[in-house]
């Protein structure tokens, strides 16, 4: 039988006014997640941006893309993950199409 891989990639918004730490802790618990559930390529941290709306009361949002690849099932659980994480203000994870 043959093993189904994906290509994907996420994009996490943090919380802006979360403790250095506390962000970095996010973002290397989400790598190790993925990390233990596929491959990780790209981790691109693009730091804090203007949101484009405001939520939660907050205009600003620190932003992380991570690129990855896995089995197709993988990505329902990271973002069951990220639903469940304080920090998480806002999530997507996109299937990436073959070239």
């Amino acid at each position: 039988m043959i093993e189904v891989i994906n290509k994907y990639e996420t994009i996490m918004v943090i919380n802006p006014t979360l403790e250095e730490e506390k962000i970095e802790a996010t973002i290397e618990k989400f790598k190790a997640l993925i990390s233990a559930n596929g491959e990780v390529t790209n981790v691109d941290v693009w730091g804090k941006r203007k949101l484009a709306y405001e939520i939660d009361d907050l205009t600003e949002g620190y932003y992380v893309l991570v690129e990855f690849s896995s089995k197709p099932e993988f990505p329902a659980e990271l973002e069951r993950v990220y639903k469940i994480t304080d920090g998480i203000i806002r999530d997507i994870v996109i299937k990436k199409d073959e070239e």
